[in-house]
């Protein structure tokens, strides 16, 4: 980060919303919007005029500031459309908190959303509108999938014990997502069930792949030097990264499937900027992408939490749990939350954001400190990487 001080401890979150995600007929793309940021004002105790500017994240349910400002009329302030993949939410709820810590404003918003169920298609549409002969055709499973394999194979992994080791990562986040009344999915499953699913794109089934779901979630962000004024227990940004990889993956046939190289260098900066020497130990709690059961298996090591080539040991032996050393998806994760792309970013910082204030219920882990957010857009070989950390 050279002489760069970061943003650590400089704007606080006095505000959150989430609405329920899943498969939201009952609600339109300005309804969910509406929904979270209601819940968010009210949380924060402000007003709407009181917010100066806004930016939303959406990956396709929106094409400029107007997708946020005309359903929260928001008239005549800065309102800006962002987009970077799975990490939109983040980057939007990025760019208030740079704004904030710049002096430019007071009270900012940043607001995450995606409609997908009723966009006319079955699963996520697809951006990829012109030909090219550098694609392959190739599904976001099969690419995972391939990480899977290959991380079997390079740490001598059985078929039968890699299947299980990224099933009991699935077993888990399901077990979570039953504490979460907001979540997508809510019914527990058996490592039985897991392995025993329809295979979409072997080794990950049916229950290693996270759904497609409707949601939104909303950030007040304020100085940090005046956000008691709102609230008592403000949760402080301590560091904001986003690492995007060249995408050589592509171009290459022996690319490193066993690590996604961007986790890693934003891991590594968020720690700096965070001033965390030992993540395993400082880290109270993480919400990382678990698009697929395997990525968040390999992002455990990415990000240091589990050794290279151990993370194995540690989902076997609970360390992962809502009762371990150090939770991951303690609110279901994309696998049982459910994954509206702009929205997931937001809704992992709404459940840091309530760990740390003691308010998530059957869900609370004992005194959380600093949580962690991760997000993944894109695939193994080509993708655009957030990791935030937030907390007291």
């Amino acid at each position: 980060m050279g002489s760069v001080k970061g943003i650590r401890d400089k704007v606080a979150i006095i505000g959150m919303g989430c609405t329920k995600f899943g498969e939201r007929w009952d609600a339109s793309k300005n309804d969910l919007i509406f929904e979270a940021t209601k819940e968010a004002v009210e949380d924060a105790k402000i007003e709407p005029k009181d917010i100066e500017a806004a930016w939303g994240g959406t990956w396709v349910s929106g094409f400029d500031g107007r997708c946020l400002a005309d359903p929260l009329k928001l008239q005549y302030i800065p309102v800006t459309r962002v987009e970077n993949a799975c990490a939109s939410g983040s980057d939007a709820f990025r760019n208030a908190c740079y704004a904030v810590a710049a002096g430019a404003y007071d009270i900012c918003l940043a607001v995450g959303f995606e409609k997908l169920k009723d966009s006319g298609y079955s699963g996520l549409p697809d951006q990829q509108s012109l030909p090219s002969n550098r694609y392959p055709d190739r599904t976001a499973p099969g690419m995972f999938a391939l990480m899977a394999t290959t991380y079997f194979s390079v740490y001598g992994l059985s078929p039968e014990e890699g299947k299980r080791m990224i099933g009991t990562v699935s077993v888990k986040s399901h077990h979570n997502g039953t504490l979460n009344p907001k979540a997508h999915l809510r019914r527990e499953v058996t490592i039985e069930q897991v392995m025993n699913a329809p295979i979409v794109a072997w080794p990950l089934g049916l229950f290693d792949c996270c759904g497609v779901s409707d949601g939104a979630a909303a950030a007040i962000v304020v100085p940090a030097d005046r956000a008691k004024e709102f609230r008592p227990d403000p949760v402080y940004v301590k560091a904001l990264q986003i690492s995007v990889c060249p995408s050589e993956g592509e171009l290459r046939a022996d690319y490193d499937f066993t690590q996604v190289r961007a986790t890693v260098e934003a891991g590594k900066a968020a720690y700096t900027e965070a001033g965390i020497t030992k993540p395993r130990e400082e880290i109270s709690m993480a919400e990382l992408h678990d698009c697929f059961s395997i990525t968040e298996a390999v992002t455990c090591e990415d990000l240091e939490f589990s050794p290279r080539g151990k993370v194995k040991a540690d989902i076997e032996s609970g360390f992962f749990n809502l009762d371990g050393g150090l939770p991951v998806q303690p609110d279901g994760g994309l696998k049982s939350f459910g994954h509206p792309i702009g929205a997931s970013g937001l809704r992992m910082l709404y459940e840091v954001y309530l760990q740390c204030q003691g308010r998530a219920a059957e869900r609370q882990i004992k005194n959380p400190k600093l949580g962690l957010t991760h997000n993944l857009g894109g695939i193994p070989v080509s993708n655009t990487v957030s990791v935030l950390i937030i907390g007291l």
